[in-house]
């Protein structure tokens, strides 16, 4: 039986999302060399940028099915009222700008791999339509009535709770059920963070030679202690934008975060200051953050004076200090607050924390905040 780090396929070595020696992605790995021989659903979870498509295309490039096409589709890209045409077909005439009969993404991937992303956005309605599919793998395209068998195997990815979108019946759990026949989760880029290197210099190695740069040691360090809420397509984005910036040069630590607050700061007088330390424009950003936390805590009066102590210097004990734990505590206590001064609001809360909307929703779902 082969070993957890003995699974090297080529189409796996050069999946970006799989590229670590982390023991998470070790396990994950394994977990693909083991079911993509078989024709088990696989359902892939994990934050939004995370690899969840790198992963199911490495899972039918090393199964028997390789030799068939893989066709990813979008369910929350696509609107309701096309998504049955666009998975099942139609026949001519079957509704206003049907002018032939088309096929559907599951025959063409019959005798590939269909991968169904954002399968947690699909409509109610379709997700009895697609059940019924998995259980007879037999479609009918739309207008028509003639039953067309399909061999086709099926990987779903969702960024969303399921569980908790089963619990308030937003998702059927026998399709759950159906599609979960192998689960595989990813973890974000911060919980693996000894791999930010390796994925590094994986992107910087595939730049342009006249934009090839490299990272000084330290601020590897740094980004390894980043928290990534993009995940790999941050990093990768990250490299792109230094490859632009800072061609042929080695990238210290002030370099680094002010390329991180670059893609952050929205306002011009924000994007100024990070550029220009030294001016006194400077001094808008740490007056914001100031005003911002004045902001954050004003509806909290109790706990006014245990979060202000968080801009105090922290004095180091000689014990070990657990970093990681710290931070975890620090986004809980400010995400708390946020939503408290935003009336549970979240896309006020996220604007109060300068952040995008979906990356507040991850956070909130990876501590288990909920809105009270």
């Amino acid at each position: 039986m082969a070993s957890i780090s003995s699974f090297r396929s080529a189409s796996v070595v050069e999946n970006t999302a799989l590229i670590g020696e982390s023991p998470a992605m070790r396990e994950i790995r394994y977990l693909i060399q083991q079911v993509a021989p078989t024709s088990a659903s696989v359902l892939i979870t994990g934050p939004s940028g995370s690899g969840k498509e790198m992963v199911a295309s490495s899972i039918h490039a090393s199964s028997p099915r390789s030799q068939g096409r893989f066709i990813p589709v979008n369910c929350g890209a696509i609107p309701r009222d096309l998504l049955e045409s666009e998975l099942f077909g139609h026949e001519k005439g079957a509704f206003t700008g049907a002018v032939g009969q088309t096929c559907g993404r599951f025959e063409e991937a019959d005798g590939g791999t269909l991968f169904l992303d954002e399968i947690g956005d699909m409509p109610f309605d379709m997700q009895v339509k697609l059940l019924r599919v998995l259980e007879d793998n037999i479609i009918t395209r739309v207008g028509g009535r003639q039953p067309i068998h399909v061999d086709t195997r099926i990987i779903s990815a969702t960024h969303r709770d399921i569980h908790n979108a089963i619990e308030h019946k937003a998702f059927r759990e026998d399709l759950f059920y159906r599609l979960a026949v192998f689960p595989i989760h990813l973890p974000s880029l911060a919980d693996r963070s000894d791999d930010v290197p390796l994925l590094a210099e994986y992107f910087c190695d595939r730049l342009p030679e006249s934009r090839k740069f490299c990272f000084s040691s330290d601020s590897l360090h740094y980004l390894s202690q980043y928290s990534w809420p993009g995940n790999i397509r941050e990093l990768r984005n990250l490299i792109e934008r230094t490859s632009i910036l800072y061609p042929d040069q080695k990238v210290g630590v002030e370099q680094t975060q002010k390329l991180l607050n670059l893609a952050v700061s929205s306002q011009p007088a924000e994007r100024d200051a990070l550029w220009n330390l030294s001016s006194p424009s400077s001094e808008i950003s740490s007056d914001r953050d100031l005003s911002l936390a004045d902001d954050i805590l004003e509806d909290d009066p109790d706990n006014e004076s245990e979060n202000l102590a968080l801009f105090a210097d922290f004095p180091i004990p000689g014990d070990a200090v657990k970093l990681k734990e710290l931070v975890t505590e620090l986004e809980c206590r400010y995400i708390t607050a946020a939503l408290n001064s935003a009336n549970n609001i979240v896309s006020d809360a996220a604007r109060l924390l300068g952040l995008h909307r979906t990356t507040l929703i991850e956070k909130m779902n990876k501590y288990k905040i909920s809105r009270s």
